[in-house]
């Protein structure tokens, strides 16, 4: 048996030990296993009081240039480690602005409900442009463009089709300017209008790559031809053209085919015309109604619409959103509201989920039309419209 002696001294060993070990932990100071890998002094150096100190430290400057990419991983340490503080700055810092220009298309000669040409300037007025600014965006305006001074003296119908000559000239202008804000590595931002600004986007985009990509939110298909649509409006007819199937009209011979019918994908539809539906099956092309979003999930929806156009996310994206694909409840100023349609973070996951692909060239966004609701409703349609563009 041990003695009262031995005991005590055994207490005091213990809490010698316990004293030895909280200095250990107040010593050992926060984790760097990165820098040990990289170079073991860089653990064993004693921690900088400063940032300048710590800039100064070539070891770590050595290894900011090799490991800049897993900069964020260490966010949440850097505010107790200078070294990773250097480390976040430096991979901030050193990342190209993105660019992007934003292209108000004051036009509605596709359709004939008046008020959609100035939904571009509701959108810059609720202040789209600083809002995208804040994201570390470098945005500018492209200068506005009269397209009254397009339409022709004489532009007589061409079967069903109405303004086929008036449309096909600010296509062609249209087409002009995305095409030269695409060769200036940008993104372009189109800002509508009514729907038919659609085909004058892809065409501007379409000689940046051979192998463009047409991702499209809507409720409608916009895949009538202009022999077989029943309104005549040329704003429900602008993806005939870019597959090659819409015949000649007055006005758009300068329009070659520029899309394939397996890199388009809709996602959102409802309220579909007959000829449409025939057209998307004739042409194999995907698309996702509102049943699909309902039974799988808008997630779901969104891994299988990627997949199919883009399964190894290296092909550039056009995002053509027509607010009509909101539920009106959501997005109520807009010149074919159906009951029905997406919901508003349903809209916004649609976006998140193209923009984290990195592949995002250019969006759109249409048909939102101030001369239809009152201020309320306005206010609603543009917020969500500037929202889905952030």
């Amino acid at each position: 048996k041990k003695t009262v002696t031995e005991k005590e001294k055994e207490k005091e060993k213990e809490k010698e030990k316990e004293k030895e070990r909280k200095k250990r932990k107040r010593k050992k100071g926060p984790r760097t296993p990165f820098f040990s890998l990289l170079d073991p002094r860089v653990a064993e150096r004693p921690r900088r009081k400063n940032l300048r100190a710590a800039m100064s430290d070539e070891i770590t400057f050595k290894f900011v240039k090799f490991a800049g990419g897993p900069a964020a991983r260490f966010l949440g340490q850097a505010g107790s480690n200078p070294q990773l503080t250097v480390l976040f700055l430096f991979f901030v810092l050193n990342q190209p602005q993105r660019a992007a220009t934003i292209l108000g298309v004051a036009f509605s000669g596709g359709q004939p409900k008046a008020g959609v040409e100035e939904g571009p300037i509701r959108l810059v007025e609720y202040g789209l442009i600083d809002q995208v600014k804040e994201l570390g965006w470098n945005v500018d305006m492209a200068e506005l463009f009269d397209y009254t001074t397009l339409k022709p003296a004489s532009d007589p119908d061409h079967g069903q089709c109405k303004n086929p000559r008036y449309v096909g000239a600010v296509t062609r202008k249209v087409a002009e300017h995305v095409a030269n804000i695409v060769r200036q590595g940008k993104l372009a931002i189109t800002l509508g209008g009514d729907h038919r600004l659609v085909g004058q986007n892809r065409s501007g985009i379409a000689p940046r790559s051979s192998t463009p990509i047409r991702t499209m939110r809507r409720r409608k298909t916009d895949i009538n031809t202009p022999q077989g649509s029943v309104s005549g409006n040329l704003h429900g007819c602008p993806v005939s053209w870019l597959l090659g199937i819409a015949g000649e009209v007055p006005g758009f011979d300068w329009v070659k085919p520029v899309l394939a019918a397996d890199r388009l994908v809709y996602v959102g539809l409802r309220d579909v015309d007959e000829p449409e539906k025939k057209l998307l099956k004739k042409h194999k092309i995907k698309a996702f109604s509102m049943h699909d979003v309902d039974r799988w999930g808008i997630g779901r929806v969104m891994e299988m619409a990627l997949d199919h156009v883009n399964p190894k996310r290296d092909r550039p994206i056009h995002l053509s959103f027509d607010v009509d694909a909101l539920d009106p409840s959501v997005a109520p100023s807009t010149g074919t509201p159906v009951r029905g349609g997406l919901t508003f973070r349903e809209g916004h996951y649609i976006c998140e989920a193209i923009a984290e692909t990195g592949c995002l060239a250019a969006v759109d966004i249409v048909e939102v039309n101030p001369a239809l609701g009152d201020e309320a409703a306005l206010f609603q349609t543009v917020a969500i419209g500037c929202s889905l563009v952030r």
